[in-house]
């Protein structure tokens, strides 16, 4: 019966370019005919978990992934909060969800978000999904931070790197994570970037050292040499994920129970 069948959910882990992996998870689990029930992403996460829970194909983000570069998303800022605006980013978020609301998507989908003023954790998973993303992936010092009403919003991956518990509070039985983890944190910092992508690694990396995902399943692509800002290595990032998600896929049609799971 219907009222029996497990609820899947997905919770997308932050990580920049290396977050361009989950592409590849989904397209794993698209093909062996995964049915996901319920989305969350942190930063990148909710970049390529809003677009999929949207309704946009996967053949088209991994198009416009294996295109984009930095130079698409700069403009460039006084910065007194960040280098960047964002508005061209939220332009583009707006254009590749039709401008759509969250509450309208194909999958019930969060985005994960952090109040700098304040230290609080934000969920976002009603109104504008552009907005919604633009908050979830504003790096600090990278990008301004999103004002929504009386709340100023940075990059998510600061509280919640990994959002199982959002996935699980929008209604999932059960989690599969993908962490997409940091770079080596034994590169050179050679510029701005470097200095603030590597400040944000490290943060992550001391969250996660002292949490526990409570999580049936994750997905860890070996990503260890890929910076955050490496967007021209999309396609390696994506195979990757693919690589990972098709490792562990009779682990997942174990947990989920194939016979009454799987999409026939």
């Amino acid at each position: 019966m219907e009222s029996n069948t497990p609820k899947l959910g997905l919770a997308l882990g932050s990580g920049g370019a290396r977050g361009l992996a989950h592409l590849g998870v989904l397209e794993v689990l698209e093909e062996a005919g995964i049915k996901i029930d319920y989305l969350s992403g942190s930063s990148m996460g909710s970049l390529i978990g809003g677009l999929y829970a949207c309704g946009v194909p996967l053949r088209y983000i991994r198009a416009l992934a294996e295109e984009l570069d930095w130079e698409h998303l700069s403009d460039f800022t006084f910065p007194r909060q960040g280098l960047l605006k964002g508005d061209k980013l939220l332009t583009f978020l707006k254009i590749m969800t039709k401008n759509k609301k969250i509450q309208d998507f194909n999958i019930p989908f969060a985005a994960v978000a952090c109040n700098i003023e304040n230290g609080d954790h934000v969920i976002i998973k009603e109104g504008s999904a552009a907005k919604a993303i633009r908050a979830s992936t504003a790096i600090p010092g990278v990008f301004v931070p999103y004002q929504k009403r009386s709340q100023k919003l940075i990059d998510g991956g600061i509280i919640d790197p990994l959002p199982a518990s959002t996935c699980y509070n929008l209604g999932a039985d059960i989690v599969i994570a993908v962490d997409v983890g940091i770079k080596k944190l034994d590169s050179s910092v050679n510029n701005i970037f470097d200095v603030l992508l590597n400040t944000f690694d490290i943060m992550q990396l001391k969250y996660t050292q002292s949490s526990e995902w409570q999580v049936e399943l994750t997905i860890e692509p070996e990503l260890n040499n890929i910076s955050a800002f490496d967007l021209d290595k999309a396609a390696y990032c994506i195979e990757a994920g693919r690589k990972a998600a098709a490792d562990s896929l009779d682990t997942i049609k174990k947990l989920l129970k194939e016979d009454s799971y799987v999409q026939k």
